[in-house]
């Protein structure tokens, strides 16, 4: 392959060499996206989409890329890297191997780059999973639920690019809910509908991070353009830009400068608006200026459905056959009370423990997979005393309380609480439950479980509460 002198060729076969050295997922995110030109000097870019993507470039890459390049380009030419805010007009490396100047060069005048030569950040499906989109959220894999359901409409209407009478759309809900699929799907449709619009996903983080990029290298100027071009911008998670004065500023001027321009605004975090408490008072209230769409924790019909749906799409790949037991997908359900995520995990690695097994597994054998996977050993055991003494503490309560006769809000609940956690991560039954908490009717159990049952998905606070005890008690 030596001696070629078309730097498409050259490119191709070079950076085919470069994935399988660096790996996918770095190729995926840093080279694949980028694409090689000629500037007006005649010399070779490789251009890439960002000035992030440019210096991780120069620093892991360049190197061993100019030595592949050198090794088969037979003019022994060499690459040098910039983003694509740094180049004014560049023409295809191909005018280069045809024998062309670039066509600026020849008559002095500025001829534009195509769009779609090095796309920006957010421009086609390649260049949006490269933004950090996850293929498998999209509407399709979404599982709708009492908790859900509104949130799902609004998404489903602003990924059609309905009337944008709400603006910005906000989601809000704990962790670990849906928040960030539904706002992956909304970016995949928006894209599908209109191939031609720049829809731009961002992490607050990675918002942040570019950001301040691209004030060390005083780039700001691109960094505003690339976002206030958008069509529809969707930032995940904005808590994170709590505290940071001058990100908070130049979101704001942000969401400003696209409001005014009639462009649509998506945004995520784990509380509503007004309740962001580390983000500035004019920043909240232009969060808080469309709709505010809470996204529920689920309840146990939505977690089976979302476990089954899970098992299913893990089928589909070949992963696991047959369908898996109801009795041991309700178990799992019930041995796993946090988020939407931990659920998934654990269907995960119980699918990948127990593979071909998976559909004639007993929930017993379920029981030991799980606990040996997910803990690295036995599954330590919770003990109704430590649930009490766990649950008193974080309520600021005395263990003897939640045995007591008292009734009053603030004893009843967390006691109730704690015959949840009891009924989760125990074996025991509802009358030796009853008999532990000061020589209670089973009954009573019963009631409390599922009273706390029914108000994880209708109570924030309390479904906080209740993951917050789970990660103690399984810490």
């Amino acid at each position: 392959m030596a001696g070629m002198t078309d730097p498409d060729r050259i490119w191709t076969e070079a950076a085919g060499r470069l994935r399988g050295e660096i790996g996918e997922g770095a190729f995926s995110s840093y080279i694949a996206p980028s694409a090689v030109r000629v500037d007006g000097a005649g010399q070779l870019i490789l251009v890439t989409p960002t000035a992030y993507a440019r210096d991780w470039v120069r620093k892991n890459a360049l190197r061993r890329m100019n030595e592949l390049w050198l090794g088969l380009d037979g003019l022994s030419r060499r690459l040098d890297v910039r983003c694509r805010a740094e180049m004014g007009s560049v023409a295809p490396a191909s005018q280069v191997a045809a024998g062309r100047a670039p066509e600026h060069a020849l008559n002095g005048n500025v001829v534009p780059m195509p769009m779609a030569t090095v796309a920006p950040v957010a421009d086609g499906a390649r260049a949006v999973r490269a933004a950090g989109l996850q293929d498998r959220l999209t509407f399709d894999s979404f599982v709708e639920g009492q908790g859900n359901a509104f949130a799902l409409a609004i998404a489903r209407q602003a990924a059609a690019w309905a009337d944008g009478h709400f603006n910005p759309i906000f989601f809000c809900g704990p962790y670990g809910y849906g928040k960030t699929h539904l706002l992956n799907a909304i970016a995949w449709e928006a894209q599908r509908l209109r191939p031609d619009a720049k829809v731009v996903y961002l992490t607050a983080e990675r918002f942040l991070s570019t950001f301040v990029r691209a004030m060390q290298d005083r780039s700001t100027a691109a960094f505003k353009d690339s976002l206030r071009s958008a069509d529809m911008l969707l930032i995940d998670d904005v808590q994170f830009v709590g505290g940071k004065a001058s990100t908070q500023e130049e979101l704001l001027s942000t969401l400003t400068a696209l409001i005014e321009d009639g462009k649509r605004i998506i945004l995520s975090a784990d509380k509503p608006p007004m309740a962001l408490t580390e983000v500035e008072p004019r920043l909240r209230s232009h969060l808080a200026s469309g709709l505010t769409c809470p996204v529920e924790p689920a309840d146990r019909a939505l977690k089976l459905a979302v476990a089954r749906n899970r098992i299913e799409a893990l089928a589909k790949l070949g992963v696991v056959s047959g369908e898996v037991r109801p009795d041991v997908l309700e178990h799992l359900v019930d041995r796993t009370p946090g988020s939407m995520r931990e659920l998934e995990g654990a269907v995960n690695t119980l699918a990948a423990v127990a593979a071909t097994r998976l559909s004639s597994l007993t929930v017993d054998e379920a029981q030991g997979l799980l606990g040996s996977a997910l803990r690295g050993g036995p599954e330590r055991r919770i003990t109704v005393d430590e649930i009490q003494k766990t649950v008193a503490d974080h309520f600021t309560l005395k263990q003897a309380d939640l045995l007591s006769e008292r009734r009053t809000r603030s004893v009843a609940r967390p006691r109730q609480i704690a015959m949840w956690l009891c009924k989760q991560h125990t074996t025991r039954s509802y009358p030796d439950i009853g008999r532990r908490f000061g020589g209670r009717d089973h009954t009573t159990v019963l009631h409390g479980v599922r009273k706390i049952e029914e108000l994880i998905a209708q109570d924030e606070q309390i479904a906080r509460d209740v993951e917050a005890l789970t990660r103690k008690l399984r810490s």
